[in-house]
């Protein structure tokens, strides 16, 4: 399971380096045909605009496969070490039916329902840049699934970022 999570989080962090850079090139060109050229670039704004939607949702699959989303863990900690481990599994089958419920199914219904609609300034199919929400959904669901069976081994016992700051202690 490490190999496939390892391969999943590199090409995520690619992915994440690249989209980064698209966007403060682009963000650049369209302040240089604004302001230089006097003819604002539009299509880069636009373009812009769905590779932040991309960059958030593939870093938010980044988020789940570290375990690193935002939580409560006031009643967890007060728990005994079985009743963590089994609300950090309800967490997880939550959060890996919400994936599948509102990113996988609804995300292939809108990018259908979007592949007839164009974008106003690049001219294709908006169900193109939609694709994300299902992509996402299945790295999220691939994620949690890793992480309930770590958790169920007693592999990762609790997020990593807490593995990380208690090895640096």
């Amino acid at each position: 399971m490490k190999p496939l999570r390892k391969t999943i989080n590199r090409a995520l962090n690619c992915l994440a380096g690249v989209s980064f850079l698209a966007m403060v090139s682009l963000t650049c060109w369209q302040v240089f045909t604004r302001y230089l050229l006097k003819q604002p670039s539009s299509w880069s704004e636009e373009l812009v605009s769905y590779l932040f939607a991309w960059m958030s949702l593939l870093g938010a699959s980044l988020v789940t496969g570290e375990r690193g989303h935002m939580n409560i863990p006031l009643l967890a900690e007060q728990a005994g070490p079985g009743t963590q481990k089994a609300l950090s599994v309800f967490a997880g089958v939550i959060a890996c039916l919400f994936s599948a419920v509102i990113l996988i199914f609804g995300g292939v219904q809108i990018t259908s329902l979007a592949m007839g609609q164009m974008t106003s300034s690049l001219g294709i199919p908006i169900g193109i840049f939609y694709i994300i929400l299902p992509l996402s959904g299945t790295l999220n669901v691939i994620y949690t699934i890793l992480n309930i069976t770590d958790i169920l081994h007693g592999s990762l016992p609790r997020t990593e970022a807490e593995e990380a700051d208690k090895e640096a202690v």
